[in-house]
């Protein structure tokens, strides 16, 4: 596998595990809909989230909750593009979570380092409209679309079908002459997964990603953490921690998380436990 992402602007070194901060801009996520819905309140989160050690952001115009209905390519580069320029001087990549190519496209021109697509770049033009970049991309999978994805998903084996799906993702893109150092892959919690394949997937993450391509996991106060803590979204830090290091102990290299501060110092102890530079 490759040491270091080309992620744009920035080559990362993927020695450890990296925290994705996440920035959407939407009225309608599970978790902090509303929250930071205009842009100068997500450029002013993101900014926090760089300081708090976010060594990247996920910058989101779309939500993808079960259910989430659609927005126009017009009101996703409303919402994102001035949070884009905002943010673009933060010292840090930026990932744009979209499956449009014209977004794709207007994204990176606005100097986007990322693209994270949870359509796997299948849209017709999604290809076309990063392959020529240098930005990373990352392929996620994920059963149906969101409006639907949860409607009693079956997998013969969910753990052998998402690293089947996840492979020829990245073989489509490597066809496509996208260098192997730009492709990241997402197992894709939570899109068309029950709670069980979900925490398969995460037992499981080895078998599921391969050594080939790094790994980015989105656990983060998902469902499957309110299943087994019983807790409401925003009650679920402790077990969005304990979900990131279980990834991370799985070999995982970038988990997309909500509470950057506190990733991070969870991801300093547990590096300081496993890898000691000092005994």
């Amino acid at each position: 596998m490759v040491a270091t992402l080309q992620c744009g602007r920035f080559q990362l070194s993927l020695e450890r595990p990296l925290v994705m901060g996440i920035v959407n801009v939407t009225p309608d996520s599970f978790s902090d809909g509303n929250a930071h819905f205009q842009a100068d309140q997500a450029i002013e989160h993101g900014l926090r989230l760089i300081q708090e050690g976010a060594d990247l952001l996920d910058i989101g115009g779309e939500s993808t909750r079960p259910g989430a209905q659609a927005v126009s390519v017009g009101e996703e580069l409303h919402r994102i593009l001035p949070v884009i320029q905002g943010l673009r001087d933060g010292g840090v990549p930026l990932s744009v979570d979209t499956c449009k190519p014209d977004v794709m496209r207007r994204a990176l021109q606005a100097g986007a380092d990322m693209i994270n697509d949870i359509g796997g770049f299948s849209a017709p033009g999604a290809l076309d409209a990063v392959k020529d970049a240098d930005c990373a991309l990352c392929l996620m999978h994920m059963r149906g679309e969101p409006r639907t994805m949860q409607q009693d998903p079956v997998y013969d084996d969910v753990v052998a079908q998402v690293h089947d799906y996840l492979t020829a993702g990245a073989q489509r893109l490597r066809h496509a002459g996208i260098a192997a150092d730009r492709i990241v892959l997402d197992p894709g919690f939570g899109f068309g997964k029950t709670v069980a394949h979900n925490y398969a997937l995460l037992r499981h993450l080895p078998q599921v990603m391969g050594s080939d391509y790094p790994s980015l996991l989105g656990l983060s106060r998902k469902s499957m953490i309110g299943a087994v803590t019983g807790r409401p979204a925003s009650q679920r830090l402790g077990g969005s921690i304990a979900a990131a290091l279980a990834g991370v102990a799985r070999g995982a290299h970038i988990v997309r998380v909500h509470d950057v501060a506190d990733t991070v110092d969870a991801l300093r102890i547990w590096s300081t436990v496993e890898q000691p530079s000092v005994e």
